[in-house]
């Protein structure tokens, strides 16, 4: 069937063609966040560096991609979704294009970085457009779990889809957004303008996010190398903790914050997003770590890294859709508590497993850390909305987001710090066996949650 045809189908109504734009974009946003990692020890071989060159590449997509989440929220409402979109697609293709042709490593990087600004302007956009599109709840509802799907596809098919093309070159790994990126270009030119509404932009708190996180991921990726008693470093870390301590004071006196503090003021909500950013730290860090694992330390090839993933990528896909049953049967509290422990089984299963272990059964201990990491998505999203004010519910929704992506990003910079101040095999072990019992203390945490649910009821 000719693209044209196809192109027509999928568009022959308003709120298809919406849909069809929004999961084009939460796909390419979502595959580009897993397929490189299998790629790192093709990169290194071509461009040279250390370990903290390649968490760079990691971090740079997934450190803009949270620092950005509520100001491109913003920046949907003010200059209509559609826009927005259009706007974050473009640079997401372009920076693309841009990796796929990157001379060294620090291109490639700067390639990162203005792919994770798209796919911060993509994301907010995508979901504001099926809001526009259904106006039904039932059938709004519905749309959404299709868009949740093109990220559970991603997920599922990014690292396997990452290592086949890595075997023939890593470049062709970036290829692949440029027909998704063009097709939901053309897509997108088949919805309804977007309203606009004059939204006022926190340009203090935005620029203060970004030094904060930016510096504190940079003198932890840095100074594992250069030694954090170094001045640099202590610098760096300065710099993070005034930025932080800007933001703060930008939240609480400015006219249009971008995070209102009353949020935090309940322990629940406070709670829950302390386990939103361990869980992405320790799901980010697994799929760094073994990467590069099963490739230096077992001698696999990029394809074989790909299929050892797929058990556990392939079930979180599959299991997603019993989540919300579960949800709705054992309540939001249980199933964060389950997913943690679940999670916390497999972090301390891959550090016990010996050196020698078959692949395959460390392929199989790795399952727990994805299917519980997944088990506890829906419920913290759910509990926080829960125990916000509904005129904060798009704020929060953002929060939660931008607390999974941070927890992404600084897991990359921690486990990969440890990695070089112990050795591989030493600091693999700390990062896992340090990031479980972080996992199961703060289930006693979630606990309470429970407690607090009782006594509000």
């Amino acid at each position: 069937m000719p693209l044209s045809a196809v192109t027509s189908s999928i568009t022959a109504t308003r709120p298809r063609a919406s849909l069809a734009v929004a999961m084009l974009g939460f796909f390419v946003v979502a595959l580009d966040a897993l397929i490189l990692n299998v790629a790192l020890p093709a990169i290194r071989n071509d461009f040279g560096g250390g370990l903290a060159g390649l968490q760079w590449v990691v971090t740079g997509y997934t450190l803009m991609f949270s620092a950005l989440q509520l100001f491109s929220g913003t920046l949907s409402d003010r200059v209509g979704a559609r826009r927005a979109y259009g706007i974050g697609m473009v640079l997401f293709t372009v920076a693309s294009a841009a990796c796929a042709f990157s001379p060294n490593l620090a291109a490639l990087v700067a390639g990162r970085i203005l792919q994770g600004i798209g796919a911060a302007l993509i994301t907010p956009a995508s979901l504001a457009l099926i809001q526009e599109a259904y106006r039904d709840a039932v059938q709004r509802g519905r749309a959404i779990v299709y868009w949740g799907l093109g990220g559970s596809v991603a997920a599922g098919a990014g690292p396997v889809l990452g290592g086949v093309l890595t075997e023939i070159d890593w470049r062709l790994i970036f290829f692949v957004n440029l027909p998704v990126g063009a097709a939901a270009l053309m897509v997108l030119a088949r919805v309804a303008r977007s309203p606009r509404r004059p939204m006022p932009f926190d340009w203090a708190g935005q620029v203060t996010a970004v030094l904060a996180l930016a510096s504190l991921t940079y003198g932890i990726i840095e100074g594992a190398s250069a030694g954090y008693g170094g001045p640099e470093i202590l610098a760096t870390f300065a710099l993070a903790a005034a930025s932080l301590t800007a933001f703060m004071v930008a939240q609480a006196k400015g006219r249009a914050p971008m995070i209102p503090l009353d949020i935090f003021s309940s322990r629940s909500v406070s709670t829950t997003l302390g386990v939103a950013v361990a869980t992405m730290a320790a799901f980010y860090g697994v799929v760094f770590l073994q990467s590069l694992y099963f490739q230096q330390q077992r001698g696999a090839t990029a394809l074989e890294t790909g299929l050892l993933f797929l058990p556990m990528t392939a079930l979180v896909a599959l299991l997603n859709p019993l989540v919300a049953r579960l949800m709705a049967r054992f309540g939001q509290v249980a199933m964060i508590v389950a997913g943690q422990l679940v999670m916390a089984l497999g972090l301390a299963g891959l550090c016990l497993l010996p050196d020698d272990s078959p692949v395959l059964l460390v392929a199989f201990v790795m399952v727990p850390v994805g299917v519980g990491g997944s088990f506890t998505v829906p419920p913290i999203i759910a509990l926080v909305m829960d125990h916000v004010p509904t005129e904060h519910a798009g704020t929060a929704s953002g929060v939660v987001n931008t607390a999974r992506q941070v927890g992404g990003s600084l897991g990359v910079a921690i486990f990969g710090a440890v990695l070089t101040a112990q050795g591989f095999m030493e600091g693999l072990r700390a990062s896992l066996g340090w990031t479980a019992l972080i996992l199961v203390i703060l289930v006693f945490a979630s606990l309470r949650l429970r407690h607090d649910q009782r006594k509000a009821s």
